[in-house]
């Protein structure tokens, strides 16, 4: 999938189903679920950068 920004992860469709693992893939719907409500809570820059490694953490 390569790299993708912050900004673009929140537009992402999700995959069916989450696989878990110990750093969460991009399209899951965890993380996307997490990234949509941080930039809803006005999020930008390397903020959001954190919230996504944060996201992809949890």
């Amino acid at each position: 999938m390569g790299k993708v920004k912050a900004k673009k992860v929140s537009s992402l469709k999700p995959k069916k189903k989450c696989c878990r693992s110990k750093t969460r893939c991009m399209k899951c719907p965890v993380v996307i679920m997490r990234m949509k409500k941080a930039e809803t809570d006005g999020v930008t820059g390397k903020d959001l950068q954190k919230a996504l490694k944060k996201a992809r953490a949890a």
